[in-house]
């Protein structure tokens, strides 16, 4: 049964048939004691929505799209579930998977349920008890670079991954996709945009040797011991990941990674707060950890900024069409524009 305490939202009640859902739980997971279902939706990103179960001393974490009319082939949860059966045998950061399901009878979209890591998030905020040990942030800033490092260095065929993705064009499926979802979604001109589109076509560069890649690293998808602040315990929203070029992931990491003098972007970052590495100082450990070629980096740190202008603007499109009712995304064009501002700079600073 439901726990009313927690809160869970009337568009969950709408579709979601929770009884049927501790059902499908208890008929699948053995030795889960008597005690109730109790769900909690943690706060809604972008992405996938997520919602911590809990039954006794049991706890698991349930995915599943937004709400609502989404876009074709968007929010594939079955793909990263099956994504994560692969990669956390060989990547521990990465939670185990336990079961999926597709089930108009239990909910409106299909869903999945995970392990549930023990940690902290850092969004937009540091832990006072984070923040009271010596260089904290600058430990915090090297346990992301070299996270980033260690899943780059898995050798993915030795562990049987190759069925992850297509290494050869990926970059160039990459861009030339981003591109076309950008203008599938386009709403409001920008006229920096034709420049920002040339120059990209027009300069994609060989790739390195192909790594397993994230596709969507940055701090707040990593989780942190409790009592360990330096260790990463978790990595998630996997949904994205795929065999390709490491530059990607560094670059969309560093895209992430926010000065606090940058301008407004929608996106949330604890280093706005100060006292984390610099970009420069994120690129010159990764490259050092990684022995990684970055003198092509500005290429990959233009089009990391395209591509979260892009994967706003869906959001946006969506929003402006009335798909999705959330003032939240109201102002998203403001940090649409932003975003090609700061991947324009790229450009013109390396021209």
């Amino acid at each position: 049964m439901l726990d009313q305490k927690i809160h869970v939202s009337t568009q969950s009640e709408k579709d979601i048939n929770w009884q049927a859902f501790e059902t499908y739980i208890r008929s699948n997971l053995k030795n889960l004691d008597p005690s109730p279902l109790v769900v909690k939706q943690f706060s809604e990103g972008y992405s996938n929505l997520t919602f911590l179960l809990q039954i006794g001393s049991w706890e698991a974490v349930m995915r599943r799209p937004p709400f609502g009319k989404i876009p074709p082939k968007a929010h594939d949860v079955e793909r990263e579930f099956r994504l994560l059966e692969k990669i956390n045998p060989v990547f521990p950061l990465a939670p185990k998977p336990y079961l999926y399901q597709d089930d108009p009878e239990i909910m409106d979209k299909h869903f999945y349920i995970m392990e549930k890591k023990t940690g902290i998030v850092l969004d937009d905020t540091i832990p006072q008890d984070y923040d009271e040990i010596p260089l904290i942030r600058e430990i915090i800033s090297e346990s992301v670079i070299d996270t980033l490092v260690q899943l780059h260095d898995i050798d993915y065929q030795k562990a049987g991954l190759e069925s992850l993705g297509r290494p050869e064009g990926y970059l160039e499926r990459q861009v030339h996709g981003w591109f076309k979802r950008y203008q599938n979604s386009k709403t409001d001109e920008i006229k920096i945009y034709d420049d920002i589109e040339k120059w990209i076509l027009s300069h994609i560069p060989d790739s390195p040797s192909p790594t397993i890649i994230h596709n969507d690293f940055k701090l707040n998808n990593m989780m942190f011991s409790t009592t360990d602040p330096g260790k990463a315990v978790g990595v998630f929203d996997w949904e994205l990941s795929a065999i390709g070029d490491p530059l990607t992931d560094l670059a969309s990491a560093v895209a992430y990674w926010k000065d606090e003098n940058d301008p407004f972007t929608a996106i949330n970052s604890v280093t706005t707060l100060g006292g984390f590495y610099s970009r420069q100082d994120f690129l010159e450990r990764y490259a050092k950890k990684s022995n990684r070629d970055l003198s092509n980096f500005n290429f990959y740190l233009a089009f990391a900024y395209f591509k979260i202008a892009a994967i706003l603007q869906q959001i946006y499109y969506r929003w402006k069409m009335g798909y999705l009712i959330d003032d939240r995304f109201s102002n998203l064009h403001e940090g649409i524009k932003n975003l090609m501002i700061l991947s324009h700079d790229v450009i013109h600073l390396r021209k």
